[in-house]
């Protein structure tokens, strides 16, 4: 069945993405404002788009038009910003703070959860978190009149000490992070405990037809 975008209503269009693009990681985006108050939140439209130069990019939606949340904001004025990856273990304190609390509440402190101090950036990260990346704003992209795309460059990466099989050559123990993702609807998420491997095949080893 073709859903024609052209006459699809845009509250029918973001189900229609959503449903069939997943699972999607989680950008859990730790943000911090001019007079030092930090934000917290996680976003599902995310992803890596290059790795040299590293960047990463996620979307937000804003709840009033010409509003992004405070995330945008704090990084249309700071410039920083830090992607926390979600593990299993971390999903109901993520889902804490999405809660679309007021203004000023410190959404990790009512998820339970502690901030640690970056390298490059003053913005910090999710103590708690397996990944956090700590990143400088490269562009924002307005898509909407509530919408943006922030793309931004990753300054260093943060990894669990368990989770590094070998530092020098840069082995991450990616099963033993445990990430989730999200899917469908209002609260389905995926975890990557379900895997098979599929090696890329090379074209000398390919019988064309």
């Amino acid at each position: 069945m073709l859903f024609d975008f052209a006459d699809t209503s845009s509250k029918d269009v973001y189900k229609l993405l959503v449903a069939t693009i997943g699972p999607r990681p989680i950008a859990w985006v730790t943000t911090q404002d001019t007079d030092g108050t930090v934000n917290a939140a996680p976003f599902s439209f995310f992803n890596a788009m290059s790795g040299n130069p590293p960047i990463i990019a996620f979307g937000i939606g804003g709840r009033a038009p010409g509003d992004v949340k405070d995330t945008g904001g704090n990084i249309r004025r700071t410039g920083e910003f830090v992607v926390n990856l979600c593990s299993y273990a971390l999903a109901e304190p993520m889902n804490v703070t999405a809660i679309d609390f007021p203004r000023g509440v410190d959404e990790l402190k009512q998820a339970g959860l502690t901030t640690a101090p970056s390298k490059h950036i003053k913005v910090p990260r999710i103590a708690e978190a397996p990944v956090a990346m700590e990143c400088e704003r490269l562009v924002i992209v307005d898509v909407g009149t509530d919408r943006a795309v922030v793309l931004g460059k990753v300054l260093a990466i943060y990894v669990q000490d368990d989770c590094v099989l070998d530092a020098e050559r840069c082995y991450i123990d990616t099963p033993k992070l445990d990430l989730i993702g999200r899917m469908h609807g209002a609260g389905w998420y995926s975890r990557v405990t379900d895997r098979f491997e599929m090696p890329r095949i090379d074209l000398n080893e390919w019988v064309m037809k």
